[in-house]
């Protein structure tokens, strides 16, 4: 069950509160916490705000093909989603998100609460999304909503499991798609769980 609180950097006093956090999420929302597998996280922005991205989410230049630009949409009925959508989501104790990206690169670090079901095992792993195993396949009249995301805009594990979800029966009007992942997420300076 995700639990959604707000937290307000200090309630001592008004001036202190917005000395504590300098860079929210957005003007109402300083941060957040969410209930997730092991316990609250609490997802903000790093303080800092001479903080650079580095590394591996700092690189603009991937070779395509494997590494091509995304389409805004992977699929029509799909929703496509930005960060405060898909911390709604977060909160949503119906809604799963989910990093659809290879467990080696979900131990490496991911969105607090996202639960790791790989693009290749999608399909097989439909019932923790609300479908139902039948003889034709999946029955997904009860399907949960998701987002899906992967590594970035340049990243196509995402878009292919929610085709591959909408082949075996998932419902696309249930499915939406965090296009920024993790490259965005953590551009955005936002917290990262299991680095």
């Amino acid at each position: 069950m995700k639990l959604l609180v707000l937290t307000f950097a200090l309630t001592l006093a008004p001036g202190l509160a917005q000395a504590e956090s300098q860079v929210g999420i957005s003007k109402q929302m300083p941060t957040v916490t969410v209930d997730t597998s092991d316990g609250p996280v609490e997802i903000g922005r790093i303080q800092d705000t001479t903080n650079e991205i580095s590394g591996e989410w700092a690189r603009t230049s991937r070779p395509c093909p494997e590494f091509c630009i995304q389409p805004m949409t992977p699929a029509e009925g799909v929703a496509t989603i930005g960060e405060l959508e898909l911390i709604e989501m977060l909160q949503d104790p119906e809604a799963v998100v989910v990093d659809s990206r290879t467990y080696d690169w979900f131990k490496g670090g991911t969105i607090p609460g996202a639960v790791s079901i790989p693009y290749d095992r999608i399909v097989d792993e439909l019932g923790q999304l609300g479908c139902e195993a039948d003889f034709d396949g999946w029955d997904c009249t009860t399907a949960k909503r998701v987002a899906l995301f992967c590594n970035g805009i340049w990243c196509g594990q995402s878009p292919t499991a929610i085709r591959n979800m909408i082949q075996a029966n998932y419902p696309a009007d249930r499915i939406s798609y965090y296009r920024g992942g993790m490259q965005v997420w953590r551009l955005l300076g936002l917290t990262v769980t299991g680095e």
